[in-house]
C-alpha cells in the first residue's frame, strides 16, 4: 500500500473503501493510519482541546465504519471523511455549550489557558505548532482556511456554504495564510506555501 506523507494514495482509497463494505478489518485500519492526522488536525482546529480532538478521531473512524455503504464510488473520499469529523465536532461544541452556561468566548479563554501550561519549550513538534497556529486565527479566517485545506473545498463552494461572496472567502484565505506564515516562519525556519 503506497503512502505519501501519512496519508493514503487517494488511487487506493476506492479500492479500500470497497474492502472495508466487505469487512476487512485491515483496509479499514490502512484507511485509519492514513487519514487519523489529518482528522485529529480538523478536530483540534475546531474544538482547542488534545483530549477532546482524540475523542472525535475514534468517534469519526466508529462513524466511518457505520456509515461506509453510504459512500458512493468516485465521491471525493478526503471530503466526505472530513465533513463527518467537521459535523461530529460541531456536534461537541454545541453540547459543550448545552451543559456549561457559559459563554464560548470563557471556554475558549479556558482552554488556551490549559494549553499554555502543558507547553514544554524543549519539545520540537512542527504539526503540533501548525495545529496551534490553526486554532487561534479569528474564527471566519480559520473556518475558511479549515475547509479550504482539510475538506477540500472550492472557494465557490465556501462561499455558497457560508453565504458570502467568493471575493470575501479569498481575503479571509489570504489573511489567514498571512498570519499563519508570520506566526510560523520563524519557528519552522520558513513559511506556509
Amino acid at each position: 500500500m503506497e503512502q505519501r506523507n501519512g496519508y493514503v494514495n487517494e488511487t487506493e482509497v476506492e479500492y479500500l473503501v470497497e474492502r472495508i463494505k466487505q469487512g476487512d478489518k485491515e483496509a479499514f485500519m490502512k484507511i485509519v493510519e492514513g487519514y487519523q492526522q489529518k482528522v485529529f488536525i480538523l478536530a483540534y482546529s475546531l474544538v482547542r482541546g488534545r483530549e477532546d480532538a482524540l475523542d472525535l478521531v475514534q468517534e469519526t473512524f466508529m462513524r466511518l465504519y457505520e456509515k461506509i455503504q453510504t459512500y458512493r464510488p468516485g465521491e471525493n473520499f478526503n471530503a466526505w471523511l472530513m465533513q463527518v469529523a467537521r459535523n461530529l465536532s460541531i456536534d461537541f461544541l454545541r453540547r459543550q455549550k448545552s451543559r456549561k452556561k457559559d459563554s464560548l468566548d470563557a471556554l475558549d479563554l479556558e482552554r488556551m489557558n490549559l494549553l499554555s501550561k502543558d507547553e514544554d519549550p524543549a519539545r520540537f513538534n512542527p504539526g503540533e505548532m501548525i495545529h496551534k497556529a490553526v486554532t487561534r486565527l479569528p474564527e471566519k479566517q480559520r473556518l475558511v482556511f479549515i475547509l479550504h485545506h482539510f475538506e477540500d473545498l472550492k472557494y465557490e463552494e465556501i462561499a455558497d456554504r457560508l453565504k458570502i461572496s467568493v471575493g470575501t472567502v479569498k481575503s479571509l484565505h489570504f489573511k489567514a495564510i498571512r498570519k499563519l506564515r508570520k506566526t510560523l516562519a520563524p519557528q519552522l525556519g520558513g513559511g506556509l506555501e
